[in-house]
């Protein structure tokens, strides 16, 4: 008997030991293809992670937008249908509206992760949908208009749009058809190709990364500068699942996403650089708008942007009270001098 109930001692602890350890898994999927630089960012993340948390955490990547669409991944991850999303704030910004203090922003992912910014987003995030945000990865990289045909100016040099065919979405449109006065035609990134090739539209702003991976320079010729805006990619996880993980778990993320929040920036301009030359090479011509008119696009663009922001937050449980707090912590006034 004694035997017999020391054998089941060790037998329970045994299987308490193996569960204590047992390895914890993550399911993912990522809002664009897999061509796309910012998806193979995203990818390489999940691989040093999976290398840092051997027997520990692992991702397990289901894919892209054939397995969610872009646009329902954010209520799926909310949902619990898949544990960690990788996507732009836009596609949810109608119930997290605070993510327009991203796109309007002119600092980097290190920085507000150092002044707290990050971490009053990680709050909301929480609090309104129930999601962790671990990091807002590919920072540091803005957006131009691309354009077919050479843009036109006015008198004052404002940029002129009448009869662009412009595409647009949530991100740019209150900016394009707000201050520009543009007619937008709304279409996901899937889409655009078709759409340029067909002639449907003939301008779209995208960042200053991926229209070589996306192929949209077989159809676009002019990059107008300066250029605007901030990516606002991140992961965002299930919060019920952040909070099942381990204690070792959560420091893997959550230290491999704050590297790759460096990583990410200096990677991405590299990439920048190399994108433009190589557009560049290929007869891409760059022109900018100069002095008062240069300065008023890219007011606008903020204003804009914080405008609409403020508008939608006021509509929700707790009203503005972040607004101004956001706008001191992804803006810095003095860097835009």
């Amino acid at each position: 008997m004694k035997n017999i109930l020391v054998a089941g001692l060790v037998a329970g602890a045994s299987l308490f030991t193996a569960t204590a350890h047992a390895e914890d898994r993550i399911s993912a999927v990522h809002a664009f293809p897999e061509t796309l630089i910012y998806t193979k960012s995203f990818l390489s993340f999940v691989d040093k992670v999976n290398e840092a948390g051997k027997g520990v955490i692992q991702i397990d990547v289901r894919g892209g937008p054939e397995a969610i669409g872009m646009f329902q991944q954010p209520d799926a991850v909310r949902d619990g249908i898949v544990d960690m999303v990788y996507t732009p704030g836009s596609f949810y910004g109608g119930a997290l509206p605070e993510k327009d203090a991203m796109v309007g922003s002119n600092l980097t992912a290190v920085e507000t992760r150092q002044n707290g910014g990050t971490e009053l987003i990680d709050q909301i995030h929480q609090e309104k949908m129930g999601l962790k945000y671990l990091g807002w990865f590919d920072s540091g990289v803005c957006y131009n208009l691309w354009t077919r045909d050479e843009p036109t100016f006015d008198a004052d040099g404002n940029l002129e749009v009448e009869g662009l065919k412009l595409r647009g979405n949530n991100v740019y449109n209150a900016f394009f058809s707000n201050y520009l006065g543009a007619q937008v035609i709304d279409l996901p990134t899937g889409e655009v190709y078709a759409a340029l090739q067909r002639g449907v539209v003939d301008a779209t702003g995208w960042t200053q990364i991926g229209l070589i991976d996306l192929k949209w320079n077989e159809f676009l010729n002019y990059r107008i500068e300066p250029c605007f805006f901030s990516t606002d990619l991140g992961v965002i996880v299930n919060l019920e699942k952040w909070n099942s993980l381990s204690d070792e778990s959560k420091k893997i993320l959550q230290d491999v996403a704050i590297q790759h929040e460096k990583d990410s920036v200096e990677a991405l301009r590299k990439k920048r650089d190399e994108d433009f030359a190589a557009l560049d090479a290929a007869g891409m011509i760059s022109v900018s708008l100069e002095g008062e008119a240069k300065a008023n696009y890219l007011a606008a663009a903020r204003e804009k942007t914080w405008e609409r922001m403020k508008g939608l937050m006021a509509e929700q449980p707790g009203g503005t009270d972040n607004y101004d707090r956001l706008i001191e912590l992804f803006y810095d006034f003095d860097a835009a001098k």
